[in-house]
């Protein structure tokens, strides 16, 4: 927690899912843990000349002018990023961008960066494992048999197979007999799969489609289940499983190549974080490692650098 007043943040996005949903997991810590007064800006409905980005210099938008002036701007995607460089020299603001930016990342205060993208080691860059998400680590686990799985689709980082996965389905469920499975499905599942996962669904298995959960769903069935497993190419839900304390398995599926996404999973793989199939019939007594909580990490990071400056009255280095 910090001492003193609470930080006004802004937080530039472009609307896609996976960078509004980082930064809605980094904005809940930064309250929770700051009470920091967040501002969201859609960064499609603004248009910053390059060279404003270029040289550090701030628009004048109506729509910013009408905002508190802010303490720390946060960006998170390309769209934002013109914004975030331009608002770069503004007095006693921190800048703050996630993931790799479009422009030379020693312009901006700080970095919050994945492990995957291979970031240099800097005092500026926080190193992350996997992007920030949205799930608050449970308390206790629940000792009910219920088993959650997460199944993604054809992606160009994994060799995706309908029936090979449709097959490790059901070698989980018999690895596990007696157990409840509650299975969704994601926007890149194919239809033929869907078809036949229906034709799976019984007693001991509920199939969701992804079309028809809320926002909330994921938390809830998180919250409702011993463990939880799910096809590598969904790499932000095999994070979230991460985050969430419970178990976390993959299904075995082959990489396509030595990508960055690839070379991820296998890190989580070789540091002992993931379970595979070949752990199946144990993992109902399992001992997780310790919640992946890295939205919790970053907003901690990010409070402390901020407070610091304020203390020393002076620009970062």
């Amino acid at each position: 927690m910090i001492t003193g007043r609470a930080p006004i943040v802004w937080l530039l996005h472009d609307d896609k899912p996976g960078h509004n949903t980082q930064l809605r997991g980094l904005a809940h810590r930064l309250k929770a843990l700051g009470n920091a007064h967040c501002h969201w800006i859609d960064c499609g409905n603004l248009s910053v000349p390059f060279w404003r980005a270029l040289f550090g210099v701030a628009p004048v938008i109506d729509a910013l002018s009408a905002l508190p002036s802010p303490d720390i701007v946060i960006g998170a995607g390309s769209q934002t990023h013109r914004l975030l460089f331009a608002l770069r020299r503004r007095k006693q603001v921190m800048t703050t961008v996630l993931m790799r930016p479009s422009l030379p990342l020693s312009w901006l205060d700080t970095a919050i960066i994945p492990e995957h993208d291979t970031p240099a080691s800097s005092d500026r860059t926080l190193i992350t494992k996997g992007v920030l998400n949205t799930i608050t680590p449970m308390a206790k686990l629940t000792a009910r048999h219920n088993g959650l799985m997460l199944i993604g689709g054809p992606s160009k980082h994994f060799e995706w197979d309908d029936d090979q996965v449709l097959a490790q389905i059901d070698q989980l469920r018999k690895a596990l007999p007696g157990w409840h499975w509650t299975l969704s499905s994601s926007r890149r599942t194919p239809q033929a799969m869907l078809s036949q996962l229906a034709l799976m669904e019984d007693s001991t298995l509920t199939v969701t489609d992804h079309r028809k959960t809320h926002a909330s769903w994921l938390s809830q069935a998180l919250a409702d289940s011993r463990c939880v497993w799910i096809t590598p190419d969904s790499v932000s839900m095999v994070h979230e499983g991460l985050t969430s304390g419970l178990p976390t398995g993959l299904f075995d599926i082959p990489p396509k190549s030595d990508s960055r996404v690839a070379r991820g999973i296998a890190q989580l793989q070789a540091d002992q974080r993931v379970y595979s199939l070949s752990d199946a019939g144990s993992i109902a007594t399992a001992t997780p490692p310790a919640p992946l909580w890295e939205a919790d990490r970053a907003a901690r990071w990010l409070l402390d650098r901020w407070q610091s400056r304020q203390k020393a009255g002076a620009p970062l280095p």
